[in-house]
């Protein structure tokens, strides 16, 4: 892992917050904090757990598919790291998956073909009905907030953009003739750089065979296609709800409806490799959104703020405290 770098991107995504919090006001924004109502608040941290915990379950799940042994309390310190290093790590929010593949091989002793298909199910499974309910939120925010035709145009080219990517992976995962032949073009553009990747050419297209063999064994499963699809809908549901109570905090009455359209949209935007976490753009969109809504700024940013420390710097410092338990040479799995 590169620290230089992200510690550059996070030093410009805070400047960027910063920024648009001297933009609204901060004593506004300190004054609306004030009138939060902490109940709420709570309530919110203990939903974000439960999402932590059912997202452990959904992988748990997917590994005793596959017949890889497993403890639930490593497990769960595993996808919270996981999660933390997606945060950090301005790469799609994906640079994770690579880190839990590393640390289930390494405490069940199963190969890492097979640990890093358990994590790409869980990937997939996961991010089938953000599509579904991305589609939802820019039609939404279309039909309610009359976006001008440019900002609408935006959204709808990173959701097709999305949805493209999403589907020649899945291509990949099942084609062998198309994810050989991608693994030797990658690989040819590599060795114009350098001639020393030989070894690791032979490993990777090794590898490929027997990852596409585990994720094709894995999603015939139908029983475990139905579960671990209800649970992904229950965890996105639950994370609209933590919103709507953020928002309950403050007196602030949103429809479900406009806390989907603005959370999923802000996700989305958030998928775009630039920022650790998404840290300034999903803020600035939220916020922006939100109070083209008829909500006032200082209770937008209030709010965004409060969410966005339960969502993204709770679950990056829990993961940060758990990292050393499991040594931090783990990061060098990030690429």
């Amino acid at each position: 892992m590169d620290y230089k770098k992200i510690g550059v991107l996070l030093a410009i995504g805070l400047i960027i917050l910063i920024a648009m919090i001297m933009f609204i006001g901060p004593d506004q924004i300190l004054s609306a904090l004030q009138t939060a109502n902490m109940n709420y608040v709570l309530l919110a941290i203990v939903v974000q757990i439960i999402i932590l915990a059912l997202w452990n379950t959904r992988w748990s799940i997917i590994c005793k598919s596959l017949n890889i042994p497993h403890k639930q309390l490593p497990l769960f310190a595993m996808t919270i790291i996981g999660l933390a290093i997606n945060d950090l790590t301005p790469s799609g929010r994906s640079g994770g998956e690579p880190v839990r593949a590393y640390l289930l091989s390494k405490s069940s002793n199963e190969d890492f073909k097979r640990t890093f298909a358990s994590v790409m199910g869980d990937k997939i499974f996961d991010t089938f009905p953000f599509m579904v309910l991305a589609i939802f939120a820019i039609a939404y925010l279309m039909l309610y907030l009359h976006l001008s035709a440019s900002l609408f145009s935006l959204l709808l080219i990173s959701l097709l953009l999305f949805i493209i990517a999403l589907l020649f992976i899945i291509l990949l995962c099942f084609n062998e003739a198309i994810a050989l032949s991608t693994v030797k073009w990658v690989f040819r553009q590599i060795k114009r750089f350098t001639n020393k990747v030989d070894k690791y050419e032979e490993t990777a297209l090794t590898s490929l065979l027997g990852f596409q063999n585990s994720l094709k064994y894995l999603l015939s499963n139908k029983r475990l296609l139905i579960v671990a699809s209800a649970i992904s809908f229950l965890v996105w549901f639950l994370e609209l709800l933590r919103v709507y109570i953020v928002f309950m905090a403050f007196g602030v009455n949103v429809s479900l409806g406009m806390i989907a359209a603005v959370f999923l949209v802000s996700s989305l935007i958030g998928i775009i490799p630039l920022l650790p976490g998404g840290l300034g753009s999903i803020d600035g969109v939220m916020i922006l959104l939100y109070s083209m809504a008829g909500i006032s700024a200082s209770v937008s940013t209030a709010a965004t703020l409060i969410e966005r420390m339960i969502s993204l710097w709770m679950v990056l410092i829990l993961g940060v405290i758990l990292l050393p338990f499991f040594g931090t040479g783990v990061l060098d799995q990030v690429e």
